[in-house]
């Protein structure tokens, strides 16, 4: 497929449009930026993309709330922001019309030169990501880490060549518009009810997820958690060479965890890799998340020896039950990006103290019973704020659990925490919702928590 003289819509004009425009324009594409929203003007639209992008190019126009008719008439393809859903009226009517409808990532793909690593999941992406592009900076000479995690790939593409590696954290929403996209490895962390307000049903979820190993063949391969139902079953009609890795058996072929030691296994002949002790993180679901790492390198032909050096020294992710500080003998934890039940589940599992837990957000229409039967004992208080905070404190209730305290802010949920944990108890921020109508996104509200937590005495 070529671009050149193609006229491109880009929907959306949040960090993946812009970045998308910006590759566009190299490729010596014409796009055509939408945004619907009214209030931008082209000025603000062109100061995002810079002038350097912009050079003296003629090619580029822009859609300021909808696009004019001659706009649509002359368009050749269609490139949607991740935050776009597929099914928008505008874009089923420019799909009914022939229009191929890519996303960033297949975009991005369309110029890759070198081999990818490609991650998806319902929770585990970030750490994953950053832990096996940490592994590949230390194998191979050029590494990019793109995607999900923050950096568009469409950024870091052109940089790519025949001996790069590209390890990619991919989201449902983007795999819903690959078309050729196929990683030399990629990965199903896990499956579990998220973003049904987008995907509709868990059907549609699953089958957004299971794309990422789509396009693969025989001759690569896909790593799955062999405890998640959805990804045992997709091992059996993959039509990549699958890889298992399991935290509660005991595995003929694949990786596993057994007496707090993490073994490959080879036609039923195991070999320890290493301690768990040996690794900075919490909890068995970063286990798995270790797992899968190793498992990608490994299936790569990276050194083991390269791969447990780096396992050894990586520390937690920013935002992912990250520690804080203490305070007055209270510990704080960080996990923002806990913005799903099953997130906070983990999150909750890591902990091993007394907890303050805040928990609630924006509704994308989850349930929070196994969250909720999930505390075992160990939430002292659920701290609750947002858009759900009364849909949670019913759910507690009807599992027995009261001592639900609902807060207009998250200082609010902080003054509240600090006042009532005693030293020796723990405070966890960990939403199980994501933070859309309160903050822009879940790294603002776990800086904005942290510095709540820095500045109390």
């Amino acid at each position: 497929m070529t671009l050149e003289a193609k006229n491109v819509l880009v929907v959306g004009s949040g960090k993946s449009g812009i970045a998308a425009v910006k590759l566009l324009l190299k490729a010596g594409a014409n796009p055509c930026l939408l945004d619907g929203n009214k209030e931008l003007t082209e000025d603000i639209l062109r100061e995002k993309i810079g002038e350097v992008a912009l050079g003296e190019n003629q090619s580029l126009s822009f859609a300021i709330g909808e696009m004019t008719k001659e706009q649509e008439q002359v368009l050749d393809y269609v490139v949607l922001s991740p935050g776009v859903p597929t099914d928008k009226d505008f874009v089923n009517r420019l799909r009914a019309k022939g229009l191929p409808i890519l996303g960033e990532i297949e975009l991005a793909y369309l110029f890759e030169k070198g081999n990818v690593l490609a991650i998806t999941g319902t929770n585990g992406k970030t750490t994953t990501t950053t832990l096996l592009g940490e592994i590949m900076k230390r194998h191979a000479e050029k590494t990019f880490v793109v995607g999900n995690i923050g950096n568009p790939y469409t950024d870091e593409v052109q940089g790519t060549d025949a001996g790069s590696v590209t390890v990619a954290e991919i989201s449902s929403f983007q795999l819903e518009t690959i078309h050729t996209f196929a990683p030399a490895v990629s990965a199903i962390l896990n499956i579990t009810p998220d973003h049904l307000d987008r995907h509709h049903t868990m059907e549609n979820y699953v089958a957004a997820k299971e794309a990422i190993a789509g396009n693969q063949t025989k001759e690569q391969f896909c790593v799955l958690n062999y405890e998640d139902s959805y990804t045992r079953e997709f091992a059996q009609r993959c039509s990549a060479t699958p890889i298992l890795f399991a935290s509660a058996h005991e595995l003929e072929d694949g990786f596993y965890y057994k007496d707090e030691c993490i073994y490959k296994a080879v036609s039923g002949t195991s070999e320890k890799l290493m301690n768990i002790h040996e690794m900075a993180l919490l909890g068995i679901h970063n286990v798995e998340n270790v797992m899968a790492a190793i498992a990608m390198a490994d299936a790569y032909q990276v050194p083991m020896d390269t791969i447990l050096d780096t396992v050894r020294s990586f520390k937690a992710v920013e935002h992912r039950i990250e520690y804080v500080a203490t305070k007055n003998g209270v510990d704080y934890y960080n996990d923002s990006k806990g913005t799903n039940p099953d997130a906070a589940i983990k999150a909750i599992q890591a902990m091993v103290k007394p907890t303050y837990l805040i928990g609630g957000g924006y509704d994308k229409q989850s349930s929070y019973d196994e969250w909720i039967e999930s505390f075992d004992g160990k939430v002292q208080a659920l701290v609750l704020l947002g858009q759900t905070a009364e849909k949670i404190a019913a759910c507690a209730k009807a599992h027995g659990f009261a001592n639900c305290v609902l807060v207009d802010s998250l200082q609010e949920a902080v003054d509240y925490c600090s006042a009532h944990a005693t030293q020796g108890q723990a405070v966890l921020l960990s939403p199980a919702c994501a933070s859309w109508g309160m903050f822009p996104n879940y790294e603002v509200r776990g800086n904005m928590f942290k510095d709540m937590v820095h500045a109390l005495k």
